[in-house]
């Protein structure tokens, strides 16, 4: 089996620092002790197969929440859309909340509020 000793890039921590190049040298970077019992190695692999599981997980989380924010385009165009449309209509402008729905159906129902 390989040393149990890290490097020096190991132990100054060197790397990517979202872990993404990790899993290439991750054969060499980790071993399991010559000695260790059938039990003990099964342990070893649960814990690594458990932390690159989370692991993915957490960046998966990430990339989603980071899509959604990208995606959310904000209601401040469709507002004024929504404004404009409202003085053709009704022949006067009137200020659109933020608070005011973005369902145009719903929105167009209270529109004498606005």
């Amino acid at each position: 089996m390989a040393n149990d000793t890290p490097d020096a890039d190991e132990r100054s921590g060197a790397g990517d620092a979202d872990g993404a190049g990790c899993d290439a040298d991750l054969s060499d970077r980790l071993s399991i002790p010559d000695d260790a019992e059938p039990e003990e190695a099964a342990a070893i692999v649960a814990a690594i197969a458990a932390h690159l599981q989370d692991r993915d997980r957490t960046l998966a989380a990430a990339a989603a929440a980071a899509a959604a924010a990208a995606a959310e385009d904000g209601w401040d165009g469709d507002r004024w859309t929504f404004a404009g449309r409202t003085a053709a209509l009704r022949g006067r402008s009137a200020r659109v909340p933020d608070g005011a729905p973005r369902d145009a159906w719903t929105a167009a129902g209270r529109s004498d509020r606005f």
